[in-house]
């Protein structure tokens, strides 16, 4: 996320509503602290993927550079 376009959304926010403004700095990290969890159960499905992926493709990478004369 960029920081400029966030803290300039904020200032407006903040111009137009200040409680709304308040209660957006206190919600955002509740929210970050209840996403955590998802983020870190996406890279670990992310990371067996790729260990699966891997696995599967060894055979291939083992004899694929084989300059077999038949």
């Amino acid at each position: 996320m960029k920081t400029l376009p966030v803290i300039l959304f904020w200032l407006i926010l903040f111009i137009l509503s200040w409680p709304l403004a308040i209660l957006a700095l206190i919600i955002f990290p509740v929210v970050w602290l209840l996403a955590l969890p998802f983020r870190l159960a996406f890279i670990l499905v992310e990371a067996v993927l790729a260990l699966v992926k891997a696995i599967l493709f060894l055979p291939a990478r083992l004899f694929g550079d084989c300059k077999c004369k038949t």
